[in-house]
């Protein structure tokens, strides 16, 4: 006779997902990738001075290749940045526990460009260079100074205008030629210069305190004075436009945003 066996019920699709959340719930799922460039933050914080990316792998227990990648990563999204081939907190990272601290500095931000605005009767803006490009942060215009209207991509235009060209002359020449090669010159008006070895030569010639005029390159009808602002590693400038029937006025407005800017001390910026 045979014998008897019992029979071993199969578990459904419902009892195995109720199982499988009953041990999610006693073991988390953790993701490693972020583990690791939590480590990397972390670690970045031991550093006052920054560090290189040898000793943040070495600090986080980390293989130098995959610190590389992490950081790279971080940089990109803003929670490290790099200066001299060393990294420090960047801007996001800054900004944890520091929102109404940031608010309150673009608001103040924006006051003073208001006031700079209405003294010097011109459209005002803000601009830097971040993750090799140029980005516009602010404008400050009102119905009788509107900004410039950005009718060609402001970041692929940096040669032509005088926002672009201020803040590519405060950059190594190196990286200077990495932008122009990732954004070669093009022709916007009759004045934009087009070729690269005299964009270069003219960014080269650009004293490092001194504003930039540029006249209707960018824009038919326009014309553009830049400020270089170069706090530590920050690569930035104030700017203004007028229309061109107002060009007589632009070198003495220029002066004007020159000394006005530099009387705000590095605090104004964000």
């Amino acid at each position: 006779m045979p014998r008897a066996t019992t029979a071993v019920p199969r578990k459904t699709t419902a009892s195995r997902s109720a199982a499988a959340r009953a041990r999610a719930g006693r073991e988390p799922t953790l993701i490693g990738s972020v583990q690791r460039a939590l480590r990397l933050l972390e670690a970045v914080g031991g550093f006052r001075q920054g560090a290189t990316a040898k000793q943040l792998a070495r600090a986080a227990g980390l293989p130098l290749g995959t610190a590389y990648h992490l950081l790279r990563t971080l940089t990109h999204e803003g929670y490290l940045r790099r200066a001299d081939g060393r990294f420090f907190y960047g801007e996001s990272a800054a900004g944890f526990g520091r929102s109404d601290d940031r608010r309150c500095e673009r608001q103040g931000l924006r006051e003073r460009m208001g006031c700079l605005r209405d003294e010097l009767g011109a459209a005002v803006y803000f601009a830097r260079y971040r993750d090799g490009e140029v980005q516009l942060v602010d404008v400050a215009e009102d119905p009788s100074r509107p900004a410039v209207e950005p009718w060609a991509d402001f970041r692929a235009t940096a040669h032509a205008h005088a926002i672009g060209q201020c803040l590519l002359g405060q950059l190594p020449e190196e990286e200077r030629r990495d932008h122009l090669a990732r954004h070669p010159p093009v022709g916007l008006t009759p004045s934009t210069l087009t070729e690269e070895a005299v964009v270069l030569r003219r960014l080269a010639s650009l004293r490092p305190t001194m504003p930039v005029l540029e006249r209707q390159e960018y824009a038919l009808g326009t014309v553009c004075a830049a400020v270089p602002i170069t706090i530590g590693p920050l690569v930035a400038t104030m700017a203004l436009s007028l229309p061109v029937a107002e060009a007589d006025r632009l070198d003495a407005v220029a002066r004007q945003l020159r000394c006005s800017v530099g009387a705000m001390g590095p605090s104004f910026v964000f």
